[in-house]
Order: structure tokens, then sequence, then C-alpha cells
């Protein structure tokens, strides 16, 4: 069955934007106003800058803290260190980057991390996709060293499309890749084939507002049939109400993830009370 469910830090962008929260507050916010036991850590929360972000010292607190609460980093999402930019020079710099994110992962303990790939068109051209496949497969190296899962989200340019993320990962090749899915997305034929096309490689989902409102049911049960274990992460985005909009979110998934459950026929184990022998008579 599937794993915990999280939030995504991101889901505070309003707050963290007025300085009402931190990544200290998030982590208190899910283990005990939410009742969760994992972490899903945007990088913007930890700092307004890569050097704060960064900052080994301050990480190890953030570790130190979550382990005190019992918290698990389900995921870690970096921005501003996609693979590909035209200039050769901001890739060098986006890649010097994404290493170091990939060191803050490892010392967050974290499950699976996502890093864009880069490319605002439709499509990658040849240099572009060359580029991106051979930096995740140098990202998966690493990941395979530390335990965890690196790839991409469906988030913005051509990492958006499936046929773009399955030939991205069939160039990879490496079961340390994995999509972050973000569900539902109204780009492809419909959303449910957006869902069915990606689930099988799905590390980590984000599951937005919308999505829980109109079909929850629907994504959940994609999810399943494909055999994804990994984590349900809710996203909220409208930065307005956020401790109230986020906290129904999980009520919804948590509330069809029990329908579900009690939808599922029981196993009959058989009366506890009577031997197995004399049960029939």
């Amino acid at each position: 069955m599937f794993g915990p469910i999280s939030v995504a830090s991101f889901s505070f962008h309003g707050m963290v934007a007025e300085g009402t929260m931190d990544i200290f507050s998030y982590l208190e916010t899910c283990r005990f106003r939410y009742h969760l036991d994992s972490a899903d850590i945007w990088n913007g929360l930890l700092g307004p800058d890569a050097d704060s972000q960064l900052n080994t010292t301050r990480l190890h607190k953030v570790r130190t803290a979550m382990d005190d609460r019992g918290l698990v980093c389900v995921n870690y999402h970096a921005d501003g260190c996609h693979p590909f930019e035209p200039d050769p020079e901001v890739r060098t710099r986006h890649r010097e980057l994404a290493d170091r994110h990939l060191e803050a992962a490892a010392i967050l303990g974290a499950k699976t991390v996502r890093i864009d790939p880069g490319g605002g068109n439709r499509h990658w051209e040849d240099e572009e996709f060359e580029i991106i496949a051979q930096s995740y497969r140098e990202f998966c190296d690493f990941a395979a060293k530390e335990g965890f899962r690196v790839g991409p989200e469906t988030h913005w340019g051509a990492g958006n499309y499936p046929d773009n993320l399955l030939r991205l990962s069939e160039a990879v090749d490496s079961p340390h890749f994995g999509v972050l899915l973000h569900v539902g997305k109204d780009i492809w034929k419909t959303q449910d084939e957006y869902d069915h096309a990606l689930a099988p490689i799905a590390m980590h989902t984000h599951i937005d507002q919308k999505n829980c409102e109109t079909r929850l049911r629907a994504t959940l049960e994609i999810l399943q049939a494909a055999g994804y274990t990994g984590a349900l992460g809710v996203e909220h985005h409208s930065g307005k109400n956020e401790f109230a909009e986020v906290e129904a979110q999980i009520g919804a998934v948590r509330r069809e993830l029990g329908r579900m459950k009690l939808e599922k026929p029981a196993k009959y184990e058989g009366n506890p009370l009577l031997d197995p022998a004399n049960e029939s008579s």
C-alpha cells in the first residue's frame, strides 16, 4: 500500500514570505498540528539563498530537529539547479549547486530528491537531452551511495510531459531514478492518462487542492494499480489560509484512504474463540 502522507513545505510559501514560517516551525506543524511522521522539504524553506539553504551546520540542526520529532524526510525538492541552461557558465553553476543540494539531501536523510531538468520548450533538443540525461546518471550514482532516488518533477517546460520523462527514464536506466509526479496535469490526453503514463516511474507525488477536490479516488486507484508505494504528498498553492487549507487536503486524503480500505473485501481469518477443527460444527 502507500507510504505516509506528507505536506510539501512549499504549501506554506505565503507564510514564508510573511516571515511567519521557517523550517523548524514547519517541522512542528507536521508533527504536532497534523500528526504526521514525514517531512517534505522545499529548499526555499531553508533560507533565502543557497548559502543559508546549504549551510552544513544548519542542515545538521534540521536533521536533529526531524529526528527529535520522529520525522522522516520523504522528499527534498531543490529549485534553481536544473541541469540544462543555454549558457554553459550557468550550467556549470547549476551543476555545482545541484551537487551541494544532493549532499544536503544526504544530511537530511531524504528518501527522494527532486531536481528539475530544465529546457522550456515542448521537447528537448538532442544536445539538451544528452546534457540532462548524463546529469541524472551522475546524480543517480551519488543517490546509489546514499540510498535515495533522484529525478525531475512534472513541473515546467519539457519536464511536464510524459513522453519526455519516459524517454529520459529509459536513457538514465537506473533504479535510483524516479519522477516526482504532480498528479492530474491537464496538458495530456486526459488527466487519468497523464497519471497512468507516469505512475510506474513515480518516486514521490504532489496532490494539489484541485485534485483533492475533483479526482482524488481516480488518482489513488491509478497509483495503487501501478504498485506505487511512496508517500502521498499534498501541496497547496494559494498562499492564503494555509494552515486550514492544508489540513483540509490532508483530511481528504485520509478520508479517501479510509474509504478504500473499508471497500476492500476482508479476508476471513476464522473465529478466534474456536478451535479450527470445531468451527464448522
